[in-house]
């Protein structure tokens, strides 16, 4: 009888929060978002695209800066665009996210200079666009380096913190690349599996050891117009369109606020993602042909900016 009552509990409960998730997807972020005003906001990946548009509505919010970058020069135009429309504190840093012992080093002196990180945004990615025989040793390790093991290391430095004082959130910029897969970017694709599954795991361990005050949010936006995809085409672009780089950063802004778990970019990813759990693999592969997004990366010229 016991075990039956704990089923019956279960159901309820699990009833319960997927209607609470279907209702707050109607109610607007002004109502519900949380306030994070003089809040410590650490952007990796801040020099440009996406990273610079994050710093600047953080800035906006009222939060204090901490910025990260490879480019000394990028990071710099982002800092002096924030202080000059911000009444912000903001710092810049540089630092090679490839090179975990650096950010263990920075993290500390981070920690002793501006305090604690209350949002740790990992931004910051790297794509070469070369099919797996064409692709180097060094590409592979450096694109797995930058767009997930670089999150690990961040994480392990920042998360103890968070942790102890039970608040903080963690926001990791991955892919709809990281759903599926894309001919051409294997290693950007594994990379960014491997990101969303060490986060859903780091949520899991969060959740059992009973730390419900830090905050997880996984972005997986398409392909967004930074440049770092350039030259790469769709067959049907006027339904395949690439992202805003402003709509991508007010989205990811407005998760935070709302402590959304997961975001997808636009909304129909989250239809893809259903019908890859659901369609043969012959299928997927028939769309893949059918929507040209298997000849996606043919063109590519991109750049090598460490942005989302």
């Amino acid at each position: 009888m016991l075990v039956v009552f704990e089923i019956i509990f279960f159901l309820t409960q699990l009833f319960w929060y997927w209607m609470v998730s279907v209702v707050l997807c109607f109610v607007p972020t002004r109502f519900i978002g949380k306030d994070i005003r003089g809040k410590t906001v650490l952007i990796t990946g801040a020099g440009g695209g996406v990273g610079r548009l994050l710093s600047e509505k953080f800035a906006e919010r009222g939060c204090h800066l901490v910025l990260w970058d490879v480019d000394q020069d990028l990071m710099e135009q982002t800092l002096n665009s924030v202080r000059s429309k911000y009444s912000t504190v903001a710092v810049a840093y540089k630092v090679d996210l490839t090179d975990r012992n650096a950010i263990y080093k920075l993290a500390k002196q981070v920690s002793e200079e501006v305090g604690v990180i209350d949002i740790l945004v990992n931004n910051a990615g790297v794509v070469f666009g070369k099919f797996v025989l064409d692709s180097s040793d060094d590409q592979m390790i450096k694109t797995i380096e930058v767009n997930c093991l670089a999150h690990y290391w961040t994480c392990k430095a920042f998360l103890p913190n968070m942790i102890k004082q039970n608040s903080g959130h963690l926001v990791t910029i991955a892919s709809s690349a990281g759903l599926m897969g894309v001919a051409g970017m294997a290693d950007y694709c594994a990379s960014k599996f491997a990101a969303i599954g060490f986060q859903e795991s780091l949520s899991l361990e969060l959740a059992h050891r009973g730390i419900n005050g830090v905050k997880i949010t996984v972005v997986c936006p398409y392909w967004i117009d930074t440049g770092m995809f350039d030259g790469c085409t769709v067959k049907f672009p006027f339904l395949l369109k690439a992202l805003k780089p402003e709509y991508v950063a007010n989205s990811i802004v407005s998760a935070v606020l709302r402590e959304d778990e997961i975001l997808f970019l636009p909304k129909f990813v989250y239809w893809s993602y259903f019908f890859k759990s659901v369609l043969p693999v012959r299928c997927q592969h028939l769309i893949h042909t059918f929507l040209g997004t298997i000849t996606f990366m043919d063109t590519f010229k991109g750049h090598h900016h460490k942005t989302s």
